[in-house]
């Protein structure tokens, strides 16, 4: 987006097991060299497949981090929908008026197993943590905020869960029915010139 001159704003997601590898350091150190506008958000669920993140980092807080970099950075809680949504939008006001990344620590909890093979609990985590954690359902508690202001009743949740289903549906059915990509795709967006050919997406266009 700098090359291209916009004001679009590159946000990153990766999870806290992700920050003690040197690649993060140096796309950190890139980003706040070249101030580009970039959020980088790390979604700290705790456990890095299945090692706590107190067992695998020296340093707990992740946000901490970005000052070895002169970074701006932030933590806030990825089970608050409005708290997020503050946050998020000062990284990308920064992002889109000044050109400069932020790093964006946001503190969630994972409900289910890392994989297929990742059980809930029972290896690292007990049923009474994640039974906990889930009081703290971000859909769920946006929804108390909302039923309490008035701005929505459990007719109106079901209404809306049930849209959310089918979309989410239709979107698994198209990619189901959809064909594989040609091999010529590899080559949209990732190159630009001289390193091309680019070969714009549909975004671009």
């Amino acid at each position: 987006m700098k090359y291209l001159g916009r004001t679009r704003v590159t946000l990153c997601f990766f999870g806290e097991a992700a920050v003690n590898i040197g690649t993060f350091h140096e796309t950190l150190n890139m980003a706040a060299l070249w101030k580009l506008p970039v959020v980088f958000i790390c979604e700290n669920n705790r456990y890095g497949m299945g090692t706590a993140l107190e067992r695998a980092s020296a340093v707990y807080d992740v946000s901490a981090r970005a000052c070895a970099y002169d970074m701006a950075s932030e933590t806030m809680d990825g089970m608050d929908v409005l708290a997020v949504r503050d946050v998020i939008g000062r990284a990308v006001r920064l992002a889109r008026d000044e050109s400069l990344p932020t790093l964006v620590e946001s503190r969630c909890y994972r409900f289910m197993g890392h994989s297929m093979s990742d059980p809930v609990h029972g290896h690292y985590r007990t049923r009474e943590e994640v039974e906990q954690q889930k009081q703290q359902d971000p859909i769920k508690t946006f929804y108390g905020l909302m039923e309490a202001a008035g701005q929505i009743d459990r007719g109106g949740l079901e209404v809306l869960d049930a849209e959310i289903r089918r979309i989410v549906d239709e979107a698994v059915a198209f990619a189901d029915a959809s064909p594989e990509p040609s091999a010529e795709r590899l080559y949209q967006d990732v190159y630009s010139v001289p390193y091309g050919p680019y070969v714009p997406g549909p975004i671009e266009r």
